[in-house]
Parts: C-alpha cells; structure tokens; sequence
C-alpha cells in the first residue's frame, strides 16, 4: 500500500543532484499521500520516516498528506490502530501534526502553506491530518453499506464540500452566483477531459512499451577492459595511506596486500576487483552510489572502503582520491531496513541512471524484507510502466554450514520472476568477471536491474583469483568454459557460482581428467547462441549434468534443467541437495558431509 514512500524520496534525491542541491535541499519537494489505514498500518512509512534525517537518505524534508477517510475498506479505526491519531507514528521523529477538517477547504490549504513553510525553514517532515471520508466506499462499484450502515447513512445525508463552501464565499462577498457555477462547470470539464486523456492513453500505452520488452542488445559484448598503466595507477592511489592517518594494524597490512595486488605480485582478490570497477568508473567521470546495512566496511570485513583514524575516528575514503576530476563516489552505512532502503535506491536508479547505484544485503537471504520493493518494482516496472533501472543488488549467497538464514539469496526467486529481459542474474565466479559485470552496467546504454549472487567463501578463498591482466583486457563472460578441447571430454559437468572450486579440487585430486566443468556466470537472460555453440561442442560426451549446493527445489535448477534439455536436446542429471523446506542445515557436519556427496555424485552420475 505504502511501498512508493522510499521510492518517492529516492527520485526526489536523485534530482536535487541533478539540480545541484545537495547541501540546502530547497528546489525539490517529496510530497507523499497516505490512506490512513496504511499510514498506521504499514511499516514501510514507519522506515521512511525514519531515513527521513539520515546523511545518506535525506531529502530535506517531506509534505505527508494522510487523506483520513476514518476507514480501512471494511476496517474501522476501532480494529485498525491502537492509538487515538493514525499519524501518531510521526511523533518519533517529532514531526508536527496539523489536523484539519476536510470539509474546510480554506483551512486545507492554509495547512498545505504552513506545512510548506515548514518544510521551507527546517528542512524536515511535516503531516497534514486531512479529515474526511469517502463518499463511495473503498471505490465506486464498492458497497459500504453491507459493513459500515450507520456511517454511510450519515455520509448520504451529508453534504458535498461545494454544497458547504459555496454559500459560505457568498455570503462572504467574495464570489457572485455567475462565477460559482463557472467555476463549477470549468471544474467538471477538467475532470472529463482528464478522464477522456487517461483512456486514450491507456489504449496507446502497451504497444509503445512492448518493443523495449526484447532486447537482443543484451547479447553484444561490450568492452569494458581497462589499460593497465590507467589500473595501475588508479590501484595505487587507493592503496595509500595519508601521512596523518593513524589507522587499525590490520588495515594498514590489508593496504599492503593489495598494493602487492596491484603490482602483480599476487592475484587480485574480490574486494579489490570491485574497488578497481569503482574507481575506474570514476575516473571515466561515472559517479557510484553503494548503500546498505554495513557496506562501508562490510558485513564480511572485507571492502573497507572507509579508514578511520584510530584516535578521532577521522574518516578517510580512498575512492574519493581517485583523481582531481572524478565524479563523486558515496557509500553509506544504512539502517536495519532493507524494504525501504531498497525502495530508496530504486527510486534513486530510476531519475539518475548516469551513476552506478548499488544496494548490498548484509547476507543474501535478508533480500526477504524487500521483496516487495523487487516483486512490485525491479522486476515488473518495465512491463507494467516502460520505466527501467540499473539498479545492482549485491546478495552474498552459497551454502557454508551457516544454517538457513545465512545461506541463500533465493536465486530460484529471481529466476522464477525473469521474463521479457526484464533483469539480470549473474553468479560470477572470479573477481574479474564482477569487475567486468559492475563496468558493463553502467558503460552499456541498456537499462536493466543487476541481480548478483555475491560470494562469502571466496572473498578470500586463494584460488579464486584474478591476474590484473584479466582487468585489462576482454570483456564479462556469459558462459566460462574450459581451455582443453571439448574433444577430450567424456562428462560435461554445468554449474555456477562457489561449488565450481569443490568440483575443481575434486577432479583434480582424483584425476577425472576426461570430466569438463563449465560455469555459466550469467543465468538470465541466458546467452543463446554461447549454449548453441557450447552444446554443439560437447555433443559427443556420455553424460550432461547439472551440479549445484543449493536444495533440489532451489537455486537454478528447476529454471535451467529446460533450458538445458532443450539446447543439449538429451536429459540433463543433477547432483545437488535434496528438495528442502529450509534453505539450508543448520550443522555443519552435516553440511559437509551432503557438499561432498554432491560433488562426488557429479562425477559418477549418469542419466
């Protein structure tokens, strides 16, 4: 009902950047109309009122107008709300409440003023308590009178707002009867020309959106490589440390292992990948935006994007001395909310499409408190409204022996809702093609969400590793297949994301040298003709088969077993958990020892 709120405060930021406003926050005003069931009921308002005066939330205020009908559809206040006032919530930020009539149109907008005014020397929310009703019931083909009899027959016998304030301007001298009834007949013209405009447009809507609904675009490789001399010198420069910063020991050796990173002396890990994806975009004159719970130092301590000085707390962030002209990089720590923050970052995405903006879950699996935000916008609002995002969701995802709740991003959940190209879903596995997909994101002119499945184990797992060569040259890779010849293969073996390194040790220890291993980095929209080519290679092998962690019932599996069959034109097998209720077990015995079934049934299994 609700979930609009952070989405209007998100725009309504990005363009008080578009209009250089960032400091006073004056030229643009959110407003956001309330129903006010949902004002009390929905927690969604609650959150947003709440970022209202955060540093990296804030608009400068918002004009919350609840329109107060004194009912919830059948719902009286009565049985919907606890306290007297359904704006009652606004006193935790000690926001002032006006409560006017609506039967006083004169006081109505004598409140809208005020409210402005407000707005206009305290940069900070107000609400305006608009009491009325609903003259129709919960719309016009509603019957009110089967639940609510006593009210309706008050509101039948009661007059309309014109029928009270007309004779009220008269007798007051201010208008004559000619000009009531203009104003009247002027007023129900505007009415019928906006209703005739609202059909024509509706009829006209569908057959301008559904050309943008295929995009073979998605198909092209796009050069996102970097020069190294250009890598390298921007690596540096994020690897240092200012002189009058005291800073964590453990920091200042992080620091050194990626300046050892950066001068090749070892293979960049994950975290750095995505610092150099930052800070080249930057460089290029391209502005980040990463917000979430903890995203500054991250959830697994391993970005680090903010030093702090170990005595003041001084705060130092590297990507923000990339170089004397680059755009503005802004990471932000966010509250416990991912409905509302989420909501925001869209928003932000949708009026400002020229930054790349991320949102981080603190584990994959708390993507749950913003499905709303992902059912009713990210993945449909193209489909429903011809508007589209590049909105990154980081979703730390992959079976660990952590239990359900710190186990899954629900890949099959994203998978199930992709349609039309409406997203993207990518389950990289090196630190390379994520610098790759972060730069492709926003270099590519197309406009499409990025959904990644972001690891925990190989953010500093040694073998997954990239040289900074890989940065510097190529492009994001759909499907990574192996270097020998298909030729050789007897089993092919599919798969994505982390289990790739439990398959790859366990061939190599076991020395199933005939047993090729192919990730498919970008799940949706799946890369066709790389399939085609891939299937017509391995046409020859004895068995094809699908390995994944996650349970039988989750993960890609029920999504890509077609889109295999059909390519490899044979039955695909699969080695993974078991179909599950919970995301994952909560021992870690046990979890190892289903992990080491999986992946040894990969290599015996047959179809």
């Amino acid at each position: 009902m609700e979930a609009v709120n952070p989405v209007v405060q998100g725009k309504a930021r990005a363009w008080q950047r578009i209009v250089n406003d960032t400091v006073e926050r004056k030229k643009v005003v959110p407003v956001l109309i309330h129903g006010d069931a949902a004002f009390i009921a929905q927690g969604i308002v609650q959150e947003t009122i709440n970022m209202s005066q955060l540093p990296g939330y804030r608009t400068g205020g918002t004009l919350h107008i609840v329109i107060n009908n004194q009912i919830g559809f059948t719902t009286v206040p009565a049985d919907a709300r606890s306290s007297i006032y359904c704006t009652s919530i606004g006193k935790m930020n000690g926001i002032p409440i006006l409560h006017v009539n609506g039967d006083d149109p004169i006081s109505a907008v004598y409140c809208i003023e005020l409210a402005l005014e407000y707005r206009e020397q305290f940069n900070r929310d107000i609400i305006i308590d608009l009491s009325c009703y609903r003259r129709h019931g919960h719309n016009e083909g509603d019957e009110p009178n089967f639940t609510q009899p006593t009210l309706y027959s008050a509101i039948d016998d009661h007059p309309l707002i014109s029928e009270l304030l007309i004779p009220k301007l008269l007798s007051a001298g201010d208008i004559t009867d000619e000009k009531a009834t203009s104003y009247v007949e002027k007023f129900n013209g505007l009415l019928n020309d906006a209703l005739s405009q609202s059909r024509a447009a509706a009829k006209s809507f569908l057959p301008k959106i559904k050309p943008a609904l295929s995009t073979p675009e998605l198909q092209a490789p796009v050069d996102t490589s970097v020069p190294l001399d250009r890598l390298k010198r921007i690596g540096l420069r994020l690897t240092e440390q200012p002189a009058q910063l005291k800073i964590n020991s453990k920091i200042a050796k992080m620091l050194e292992s990626r300046r050892a990173m950066i001068e090749g002396k070892q293979g960049l890990d994950w975290a750095t990948a995505e610092s150099l994806a930052f800070g080249t975009l930057l460089d290029q004159g391209i502005p980040v935006r990463l917000s979430g719970q903890d995203v500054r130092r991250g959830t697994f301590s391993h970005r680090h994007s903010v030093l702090y000085d170990t005595e003041t707390r001084e705060r130092y962030i590297p990507l923000s001395h990339v170089s004397p002209d680059q755009a503005s990089f802004c990471v932000h720590n966010s509250p416990l909310s991912e409905y509302a923050i989420l909501g925001f970052d869209f928003g932000y995405s949708l009026d400002f499409p020229e930054m790349l903006i991320l949102w981080e879950a603190q584990f994959g699996d708390f993507a749950n408190g913003a499905q709303v935000i992902i059912d009713q916008y990210l993945c449909s609002s193209e489909s429903k409204w011809g508007v589209t995002s590049r909105l990154v969701l980081l979703l730390p995802h992959g079976m660990e022996g952590q239990g359900p709740e710190h186990s899954s991003a629900r890949l099959e959940r994203f998978l199930q809702a992709c349609a039309e190209d409406n997203i993207q879903v990518v389950n990289c596995s090196t630190p390379a093609q994520y610098f790759h997909a972060l730069r492709r994101q926003v270099i590519r002119g197309i406009r499409k969400p990025l959904v990644v499945m972001s690891p925990k184990k190989l953010l500093r797992f040694e073998a997954c590793r990239s040289p900074l060569s890989e940065l510097g040259t190529g492009v994001f890779q759909e499907i990574l297949r192996e270097a020998s010849d298909p030729k050789q293969a007897r089993r092919l073996i599919l798969c994505s994301g982390k289990v790739f390194y439990d398959l790859e040790a366990h061939r190599s220890k076991e020395k199933f040298e005939d047993t090729h291993i192919v990730r498919i980095e970008q799940l949706y929209p799946m890369h066709q003709e790389q399939l085609a080519r891939l299937a017509a290679d391995y046409a020859h092998v004895g068995t094809v088969l699908w390995c994944q962690e996650e349970s039988q019932n989750m993960g890609a599996w029920s999504y890509i077993e077609p889109v295999l069959r059909k390519a490899f034109q044979r039955n695909i097998a699969y080695s993974g958990r078991d179909a599950s209720a919970s995301p994952a077990t909560g021992a870690l015995s046990i979890h190892n020892l289903e992990q080491a079934d999986l992946v040894q049934q990969a290599f015996t299994l047959t179809v």
